[in-house]
């Protein structure tokens, strides 16, 4: 009796559990296999694959790239991907170990080296003055990737990066599964469509904004603050990596009183103990800017979500 309704669960169940099972099978193979690092990626990811296929993205909730562990069913997913995507080797520095050991098939695509990028230096900062603004657009072949040590890797939060990563993604969709190339470029086509509905849309809700001042807690929206003419004036870090000492952490405060700030910003990833010690005895209100999308639901909408949360965020703040 037992053996008969094991039987029949396992022919009823088979067809389900095939290609969680074994994604590395034939049968699987017919929809492509893609795994994506960080959610606002895998969000432009999952727009050019959809009707065709989903994603499987690693960095989830409010993980971070700077300090995530792969679980045994990401590394599982990794090495039967036909398709990584990833920003960067400097990005994603937890992958740097894991992708030596991927088998040849998985084709690994850093987006940093995507045609049409609008890439920017990191910003060199003083905890005494701040930064300047950076005027220098680097349109340079970046080569080697794990050479590149002077680009800024958050390239997904200026929406005319994200049009041209879309139309990359779509490209290498196309060019490893022919059979759907159509239905990429048809989707690709339709994101990027709402892609320049939304630059429009932020800079005209931004623009009171420009001359505002504000401290971020670590310097990961230059693309957003370039594009739309935003005024921060220092980070606390350049590297959530990195704690400030108590020197660094006293010339911040004399910049927030001097400046006259109007926000700090914080992330979703960090304890607010130390923003809250910077802003003591001052106006300058806290608030969180959340460059991930740490609380929203993974898929081809939280892009538009994540910039739009980003823009009321600093409009509730700075206004």
């Amino acid at each position: 009796m037992i053996a008969s309704i094991v039987f029949v669960l396992a022919v009823v169940l088979a067809p389900v559990l095939a290609p969680v099972l074994a994604p590395g099978s034939a049968e699987a193979r017919a929809t492509p296999f893609v795994v994506v690092t960080l959610k606002p990626i895998h969000s432009l990811v999952a727009a050019v694959m959809a009707g065709v296929g989903t994603p499987y993205l690693l960095v989830k909730g409010a993980g971070s790239p700077h300090a995530y562990a792969l679980r045994p069913s990401d590394a599982r997913a990794l090495g039967h991907a036909d398709i990584l995507f990833q920003v960067s080797d400097r990005l994603e520095v937890f992958l740097q170990r894991t992708r030596r050991g991927l088998p040849k098939s998985v084709k690994v695509i850093s987006l940093i080296k995507a045609p049409g990028l609008e890439l920017v230096k990191l910003r060199e900062h003083d905890h005494r003055r701040g930064w300047g603004t950076n005027t220098d657009n680097h349109q340079e072949d970046v080569g080697g990737d794990s050479g590149i040590t002077q680009i800024d890797t958050h390239i997904w939060l200026d929406p005319r990066n994200a049009t041209a990563l879309t139309a990359h993604i779509a490209k290498v969709l196309a060019k490893a599964f022919p059979a759907s190339a159509a239905r990429f470029n048809s989707n690709a086509r339709d994101f990027i469509a709402g892609l320049r509905r939304l630059d429009v849309e932020l800079g005209r809700r931004l623009k009171p904004y420009a001359k505002r001042p504000y401290i971020v807690f670590h310097d990961a929206y230059q693309y957003f603050e370039r594009r739309y003419n935003l005024a921060p004036i220092a980070a606390v870090s350049l590297s959530p990596d990195q704690r400030p000492g108590a020197r660094t952490i006293s010339r911040l405060r004399a910049m927030i009183k001097t400046a006259r700030a109007k926000c700090l910003f914080t992330e979703p990833q960090f304890q607010p103990r130390l923003a809250r010690t910077l802003i003591e005895g001052t106006t300058t209100k806290l608030a969180v800017l959340d460059p991930l999308g740490a609380a929203l639901p993974p898929g081809p909408q939280l892009y538009e979500a994540l910039l739009k949360q980003m823009t009321a965020a600093l409009r509730g703040c700075l206004g």
